[in-house]
């Protein structure tokens, strides 16, 4: 069972916070990339765009976060924060 956390944050404190669950036979690029749709879905937010920075970040660390940078709409908070927490 794969699960991603993602959270958003202001003043380093947490706002929101969703598990996303997929138990389908996608690819794992699949599972992350629909996880974060399905997460900014559910909170009403226009989609992350992925820069370098986040996807060297997350190969290494299983985790990244998205800031105003990566959005082009306004985000209400600092960053949005998604971690592997199960594969």
């Amino acid at each position: 069972m794969f699960r991603m956390w993602c959270k958003q944050l202001k003043n380093n404190q947490m706002l929101k916070d969703t598990v996303i669950e997929n138990d389908t036979c996608d690819t794992r690029t699949h599972k992350i990339l629909n996880g974060v749709v399905d997460a900014c879905d559910q909170w009403d937010l226009s989609k992350p765009i992925w820069l370098d920075v986040n996807i060297q970040e997350f190969q290494t660390l299983k985790k990244t976060r998205f800031n105003q940078d990566n959005f082009i709409e306004e985000i209400p908070f600092d960053y949005l924060e998604i971690q592997i927490i199960d594969e």
